[in-house]
């Protein structure tokens, strides 16, 4: 098939969302299949190359920072993206086109398909859906949302990253997407040496969302535990979580890297025992996906974004999770038995291990590949 990606995140812009987009387009290249990206650009990046096999094809759009995307940078690139997809529709014939995001990327595609005819499957991530990110998008979606209607009716294949993003769809829309697990490639199984002290990571934007204040307060409860922790990340909340950092006394038992790259994330993650994720809301976290797939053990806030990575029961725990309005005590609480306990916490670093096998790509392609074909026209 000649496939037409629609993402406004494709690595390094973005997050987890355009890292798994990435993912999926180079292991169609793989299987035989032709592959063309229109996505956003920056003016340090090239706005044609060749990655992993995939045709990128990026437009200036006036986006600021790689890590985060306003709604005026999002519809400006959705008015510079509509004339360029049909374009592109026209000139190359894809066979189908895949769009990331209903929010803003469904509109482009929505658009490039009643005016060729072309047909196109829709995968949803989390903030692209009503309710997944209500403290960011909620506003936005009282407005929005009925104009969105069309986008998920119209498409030949819905999916969606994980169960809870699936769930949140059909309420909203009343169509349940196939749902297809954020997958990767999964590398070697480590060692699962222990580290003293025990290395904790933190990778996410700085913003509300990812709740990193709260990470650092519940550090704070845990002075007495030998414990180091490295923070991957930039947003608006950093200066914010320093400051607090420092109040706490803990400048040099958290190291913060700022923005980082895939391949970096990767070294860190292999440097560590546990992943934290005390976020507000969460689609399917890739960065879970990979520290899984890397043995760590998983400390997070009860949220439904958690449920196909965070597992507290069942014959392979490899997580301790807390309810979000229990605050930091019950964030340290969930923390305390994996720091008190090097037995816990290898047990619960190999069910990750084990676990992971549920998120290889090679099945995930499998999904796509078969959804993209039945879509074709």
């Amino acid at each position: 098939m000649r496939i037409l990606i629609l993402n406004y995140e494709h690595p390094p812009i973005g997050g987890g969302g355009g890292r798994l987009a990435a993912k999926v387009g180079a292991g169609l290249v793989t299987r035989g299949h032709q592959v063309r990206v229109l996505t956003a650009g920056m003016p340090h990046l090239p706005v044609e190359s060749i990655e992993q096999g995939m045709e990128i094809h990026r437009l200036r759009a006036f986006r600021k920072r790689e890590d985060t995307c306003s709604v005026p940078e999002m519809a400006l690139w959705v008015l510079a993206a509509m004339p360029a997809a049909i374009a592109e529709v026209r000139r190359w014939k894809p066979d189908v086109i895949h769009a990331h995001f209903a929010v803003p990327t469904g509109a482009v595609a929505w658009v490039a398909s009643k005016l060729t005819g072309v047909s196109y499957v829709l995968t949803a991530h989390l903030g692209d859906v009503p309710g997944g990110v209500p403290e960011q998008t909620g506003d936005l979606f009282r407005w929005i949302q009925p104009l969105t209607v069309p986008i998920w009716k119209g498409a030949a294949g819905t999916t969606a990253v994980s169960s809870f993003v699936a769930g949140l769809a059909e309420k909203a829309y009343g169509i349940l997407p196939k749902i297809i697990l954020n997958g990767m490639e999964l590398p070697a199984p480590p060692a699962l040496d222990p580290h003293e002290p025990t290395r904790l990571l933190m990778v996410g934007r700085m913003s509300v969302q990812k709740n990193p204040l709260l990470a650092v307060q519940a550090l704070g409860l845990l002075k007495d535990l030998s414990w180091h922790c490295t923070m991957i990340g930039d947003g608006p909340l950093l200066s914010d979580v320093k400051s607090e950092a420092a109040r706490l006394g803990l400048e040099d038992r958290i190291d913060f890297q700022g923005w980082a790259s895939a391949e970096e994330v990767s070294v860190a993650m292999g440097k560590s025992d546990m992943l934290l994720i005390p976020s507000l809301s969460e689609g399917l976290p890739m960065v879970a996906v990979e520290a899984m797939a890397h043995g760590l053990a998983i400390v997070g806030s009860r949220i439904g974004g958690l449920a196909d990575v965070a597992h507290e029961t069942g014959d392979f725990v490899n997580a301790r999770l807390f309810d979000l309005d229990q605050g930091s005590e019950g964030f340290s609480g969930a923390l305390k038995p994996f720091l008190l306990n090097p037995a816990v916490l290898r047990n619960a670093r190999i069910a990750s291990l084990a676990l992971a096998s549920r998120f290889d790509l090679k099945h995930s392609l499998d999904l796509y590949e078969r959804l993209l074909a039945s879509a074709v026209r």
